[in-house]
């Protein structure tokens, strides 16, 4: 399935029917100078939401900050990918870092992971004891 179909589903679900988002990718220099001016942070980002109006809004994403954190993280690039982007809409739909989008990114991330962003190298498991993520590292030989 093409990115932009799992895009529009996502966009569907999180922010609804009605709404126009756009989606451009930057090299890393135009993500510094964005992030620069926007948020007073003097580096490339991986991504950036800009509501523009009550409906519309447009995320902005460097690739080459997403495959570095990716390898990082032992996550593929489809997985965090994915997750950026539920993260991006969260912003969009007006939400702010806290507990409340924590739950909502994960819920969104569980049910989207499977069917869109499934190339994980490493897992990740949820504590019951609602501490946050376990991460679940590559088995040993």
């Amino acid at each position: 399935m093409p990115l932009s179909v799992k895009i529009e589903s996502l966009k569907k679900e999180i922010l609804g029917k009605g709404y126009s988002l756009s989606i451009a990718y930057v090299a890393p220099h135009k993500s510094r100078q964005l992030n620069k001016k926007y948020r007073k942070k003097d580096r490339a980002t991986n991504i950036l939401s800009f509501a523009l109006r009550k409906n519309t809004g447009e995320l902005v994403l460097c690739k080459e900050v997403i495959k570095k954190e990716a390898k990082k993280l032992e996550k593929s690039y489809a997985a965090w990918h994915g997750f950026l982007l539920i993260h991006g809409m969260l912003h969009l739909k007006g939400m702010v870092h806290g507990v409340r989008m924590e739950k909502a990114q994960d819920f969104y991330f569980a049910k989207y992971d499977k069917k869109y962003f499934h190339r994980h190298r490493r897992g990740v498991l949820h504590d019951p004891s609602g501490r946050g993520r376990i991460h679940q590292g590559r088995k040993k030989s």
